[in-house]
């Protein structure tokens, strides 16, 4: 079954480069990996200490980064390295600040994954979430280096739990231990014979818990604002905006609206605005404009969404009418906020947990939207009884940082 792996890897990797000649989001993933070990070469000495982090994209390095700023502050003499699988985590966060060098991970062929380790040779290997290499996590067992799963999330169809998956179980020997974020993932990984799991739960929440130490301040969101009760909509796809942009048209002078899309192509933003009777301003139009005589503000840019949150007073996170399902809701309730999504929510644990909460509430159509919206704009009790359930569920839910770093050394 290894050599069945090989194989399909090592095919992969042939086809990615045709299908980069169509796919501009291939062609960055391949057209990344090319120089790699001549940047690991040139930037990591044979003499250096290092740490390795890998994540599939952007959403497992947010989930990772507050392990590794604990890290860097326990190691201050080691190079972090940080690698994405993903375009869509490389092209946003290859020039953070936190680590050393950050890199592509070259495909996971036997070969790459020899050169890799010799060149990075990390003390300690960390991997975010999921994503399972075989051959990298079989080179660091041989090598002996302590290496971690943090926030992991194990599911009854992995390839772990069929009766054909025992060369991934046997991969799972190379783990020091096993981060979880619940106690389903410690029963499921213990069944199949290993006992170095500990449930440390999601480091997601020290991830937006340390956003309220921050300067959330926009002065033009406070403009635009002007006092009133305003509704963010987060991360919304045409399907979400559909809807948002009927309740809009239909909803009292004095509620403000502020959407941030999850695609800001001109021609979507457009399709957006021209669904909105209400006056509406784009983010990118905004300069010499008086923001607080408009109900709707557009955000055709990116970057500014968490910042935004803290002014709302509901979030409508979008992704919920779509496959895999929703965008981030710990941002919005981080800030105390109630939360409004569509209802494809089942494969995210912490929307599971909070709709169970009562402090986020799915919807399937506009006349429930309408029906929570209005209820949490002209129920002041409602609303603080939601806002609060938001707020206790994130202080409740952090630490897991705190839990890792009390086990690494």
């Amino acid at each position: 079954m290894l050599f069945l792996y090989n194989s399909v890897v090592s095919a992969a990797g042939f086809f990615l480069k045709i299908i980069a000649l169509f796919s501009p989001k291939i062609k960055l993933f391949v057209e990344g990996r090319k120089n790699i070990f001549s940047i690991l070469e040139e930037k990591i000495k044979s003499e250096d200490k290092t740490i390795w982090f890998h994540s599939a994209s952007l959403g497992e390095y947010e989930q990772g980064l507050p392990v590794i700023e604990k890290i860097k502050e326990k190691y201050p003499a080691h190079k972090i390295i940080v690698t994405f699988f993903s375009p869509s985590g490389y092209e946003v966060r290859k020039n953070n600040t936190v680590a050393d060098v950050t890199i592509y991970l070259p495909l996971d062929t036997k070969n790459n994954a020899k050169r890799f380790l010799k060149l990075v040779h990390p003390e300690f290997a960390f991997f975010i979430k999921y994503e399972f290499w075989l051959n990298y996590l079989k080179e660091l067992e041989k090598s002996k280096t302590p290496t971690y799963l943090i926030s992991g999330i194990f599911r009854d169809n992995q390839m772990f739990f069929k009766w054909y998956g025992g060369f991934y179980r046997k991969a799972l020997n190379a783990f020091t231990y096993f981060f979880v974020q619940n106690e389903s993932s410690k029963q499921k990984i213990e069944a199949i014979g290993f006992n170095n799991v500990i449930v440390s739960g999601d480091t997601r929440f020290d991830r937006v818990n340390a956003i309220l130490e921050r300067d959330n301040t926009l002065d033009y969101i406070d403009r635009f604002k002007n006092n009133q009760k305003t509704i963010v909509i987060g991360s919304s796809w045409p399907k979400d905006e559909a809807l948002i942009a009927e309740y809009i048209n239909q909803a009292p002078e004095n509620i403000k609206f502020i959407i941030a899309p999850h695609n800001i192509k001109p021609d979507q933003i457009s399709t957006l605005k021209s669904q909105i009777t209400k006056s509406a301003l784009l983010f990118s139009e905004k300069e010499n404009k008086d923001l607080s005589h408009y109900n709707v503000f557009i955000i055709d840019t990116i970057g500014i969404l968490t910042k935004i949150y803290s002014y709302g007073t509901i979030a409508y996170v979008g992704g919920g009418f779509g496959n895999p399902g929703i965008h981030n809701i710990l941002e919005p309730a981080t800030f105390g906020i109630p939360i409004v999504i569509g209802p494809n929510y089942s494969n995210f644990a912490e929307a599971v947990s909070l709709v169970s909460l009562k402090g986020c509430t799915p919807i399937h159509n506009i006349s429930e939207l309408k029906e929570i919206f209005d209820k949490l704009l002209n129920d002041e009790n409602f609303l603080k009884e939601k806002s609060e359930i938001s707020r206790l569920f994130i202080q409740d839910n952090k630490g897991a940082t705190e839990t890792i770093m009390r086990v690494v050394s």
